[in-house]
């Protein structure tokens, strides 16, 4: 891929996220066997999946950007701490921002799961309209904004934490590159 398209690829992720989702949903609906039950039935654990993993705290895929382009997480960074050769002070450190990311993250990811709630009783109270569409989806978007931020900046405090041979092995290890 070209240095310029991956910069657009990379710029946005939520584009890409959406493209992805809205692809996968429509493929999955009209499922080989032509059955859109099990089209649903995917899109449906795709939802759940999105919720357990935001209710956790975790990103889903939120600082996609950063972790692709060299700023890496302090989840991943743990998970190849050997690898990477973590000393014990950057090692307590990665997990002090982990922690910190989730204490932050969580309320934040709570407020987002229920802006989406929201969202869908609109439509399964049969009480959408104009107006309370865009006010829901705006909630749901403000919500995404700060859980995706603490996600961002924590990826900025770790990337920090690293030298630079840590850092090529990372992008090594998790993007092949």
């Amino acid at each position: 891929m070209r240095d310029s398209a991956r910069r657009i690829i990379a710029g946005t992720p939520s584009m890409v996220a959406v493209l992805t989702l809205t692809a996968v949903t429509a493929w999955t609906q009209h499922a080989h066997d032509g059955s859109p039950s099990r089209g649903h039935q995917a899109a449906q654990a795709c939802e759940t999946e999105f919720e357990q993993v935001i209710g956790d705290g975790r990103g889903f895929g939120m600082a996609f950007a950063a972790d692709q382009n060299g700023y890496p997480g302090p989840l991943h960074v743990l998970e190849l701490q050997e690898r990477l050769g973590l000393t014990a002070d950057q090692a307590t450190k990665v997990r002090a921002l982990l922690h910190a990311m989730f204490a932050e993250s969580k309320p934040k990811s709570a407020r987002l799961l229920e802006a989406e709630a929201r969202l869908r009783r609109l439509f399964a109270d049969v009480t959408a309209d104009d107006a309370s569409v865009r006010a829901a989806v705006a909630d749901v978007e403000r919500a995404r904004s700060e859980v995706r931020l603490v996600h961002l900046l924590t990826h900025l405090k770790t990337r920090d934490l690293l030298t630079d041979a840590q850092r090529r092995i990372y992008q090594e290890e998790r993007w092949g590159r």
